[in-house]
Parts: structure tokens; sequence; C-alpha cells
């Protein structure tokens, strides 16, 4: 990856609508070249897809809980269970596994605080060799979604 290509990554991260053409001439290349650097890049996964960022109070889901997962002592054959059965809550929107305690961080929306706790009760709770989880509400997005910084050469 070279700098043409940082280039490329930073253009499009800012806005993933560009046309090849706007691309192409914002990074200063013709569109052929460009358009070769850019399928490169989605071929070998360095851009893995291109989405559009909602606003999730416009489409009722305003409220976000973090929620701290610790597994059960000898649950580590349960991993993938719990991987699987947390990627099929939609609600979930992000989910990582930690080293340390707790296991796993899950960013979970609904449209309420009702809406969180029939989730929870119904789903968050029966999640495979969980231990306990830890609820905290996002009181104020400080920080978004952003682009990646740009990477050291």
């Amino acid at each position: 990856m070279d700098i043409v290509d940082r280039k490329i990554l930073a253009e499009l991260q800012h806005d993933g609508r560009l046309t090849l053409t706007e691309l192409a001439d914002r990074v200063q290349l013709s569109i052929s070249r460009c358009q070769r650097r850019l399928r490169e890049l989605e071929r070998t996964g360095v851009i893995r897809g291109y989405y559009a960022e909602v606003d999730a109070a416009a489409v009722g889901f305003g409220f976000e809980v973090l929620g701290f997962v610790t597994l059960r002592q000898g649950a580590q054959d349960t991993l993938a269970a719990f991987d699987e059965a947390v990627a099929a809550i939609p609600n979930v929107v992000q989910a990582q596994r930690l080293f340390g305690d707790p296991d796993y961080l899950l960013r979970v929306v609904t449209a309420d605080l009702d809406a969180y706790q029939r989730l929870y009760e119904s789903r968050l709770t029966k999640l495979p060799g969980l231990q306990r989880i830890t609820s905290t509400i996002v009181m104020k997005k400080v920080v978004e979604m952003r682009p990646l910084p740009t990477p050291p050469h």
C-alpha cells in the first residue's frame, strides 16, 4: 500500500458516494488507474464494503446500551455458541470479544428502556455460557464512527 492507496482510502472514508471520476480527480490519477487500484483494495479486503450511515434515533433506535458480558469460568467451549447467538440478535449492532474481564462488549440499540428490558429478559440473559451482563446506558455520543487516521508510511 502506497501513498496513493492511502489517499483513495481517505477520500472514500470521507465520502463513500464519490463517483470513480471524482475519486480519480481527487487523487490525481487517470480513471482507469484509479479503478484498478480501487478494485485491488476491494479484492484484498482493505475495503470491506460501502454503506450508508443511518441516524439510529431517526429510525426508532434512539436508546443505546453498552453491555459488559462475563462468561462462566470454563465456558471456553461455549465461545462459538455465544458468538453465534449474539450475531443472531439484530439489536446487537456491535460485539467485541475482549482480553481480560469482561469477556465481551456489546453495543445494543432499542427504541427505549422498556424495549431494552424486554430484549434483556427474552434474549440477552439466555445467551450461552452467560455468567453476568452489566448494562450501561449511553448518555451522549462524543465521538461517532469516524474515518481511520492516516496510517504511517
